[in-house]
């Protein structure tokens, strides 16, 4: 089991289509979309939040991630309808970020806490602390041979795996430089295959972290 997700949207093809996204990355976790109007129209349904979480918990509880305001109200009602209020977390965080994190969250066997703050603290920008603790980091460079790159699935195979390793892992595609925890910061390098990426990681398992992603690299992410 796995803390299920619930996406509150005012659109029903936004929570739709990124609730397919997320799957993805997260093929063990529910995410459910609830979104738009039962006649089709833009807004949020307070029956279909509520069924949605009801159906998302298999029994490690539900986090639910919001568009705007008034989707905030809504997944708050409905948290407070449930027999066990506590089960279900509304996360303040960045819809579409906060859902492919919690989503890798989940993946990872967090429990529904550690998923709402993955899912809050996604977007935030990186602060200066990550470099300066890299500065006697260990470095490996690998060339990426899987046909699609550092897309979607593979970014999110990649977080997965260095879940629960403690270590600071950043990935550089030429000036860029990424979060090695963060799906979307990885996406964002643009990597293709035959792109050469500098992997480098500090910390008590920092050798652990580059083996297992020098693994990843080797395998072309099992494509």
């Amino acid at each position: 089991m796995s803390v299920g997700i619930v996406l509150v949207s005012h659109s029903a093809k936004l929570a739709e289509g990124l609730a397919e996204l997320a799957a993805q990355m997260a093929p063990d976790v529910t995410i459910l979309p609830a979104g738009g109007l039962a006649d089709g129209s833009i807004g949020t349904d307070y029956d279909e939040v509520v069924a949605a979480t009801q159906r998302a918990d298999s029994g490690d509880g539900v986090v639910l991630l919001y568009d705007l305001g008034s989707a905030q109200m809504t997944a708050e009602l409905a948290v407070e309808s449930l027999a066990d209020p506590s089960a279900a977390i509304v996360a303040d965080g960045p819809l579409v970020e906060g859902a492919i994190a919690a989503a890798v969250a989940a993946q990872a066997g967090r429990d529904r806490k550690a998923v709402a703050e993955a899912a809050a603290a996604a977007g935030v920008p990186e602060d200066l602390a990550l470099a300066e603790s890299q500065a006697d980091a260990a470095e490996i460079e690998l060339e990426l041979r899987n046909e699609v790159g550092l897309h979607a699935r593979p970014a999110g195979l990649l977080v997965r795996t260095l879940s629960g390793i403690d270590a600071e892992v950043t990935v550089r595609l030429g000036d860029q430089e990424a979060d090695g925890h963060s799906v979307l910061a990885l996406m964002s390098l643009g990597a293709r295959q035959g792109d050469r990426l500098r992997v480098r990681a500090s910390g008590p398992q920092a050798e652990t972290a580059l083996a297992k992603v020098r693994e990843l690299v080797d395998s072309d992410f099992g494509e």
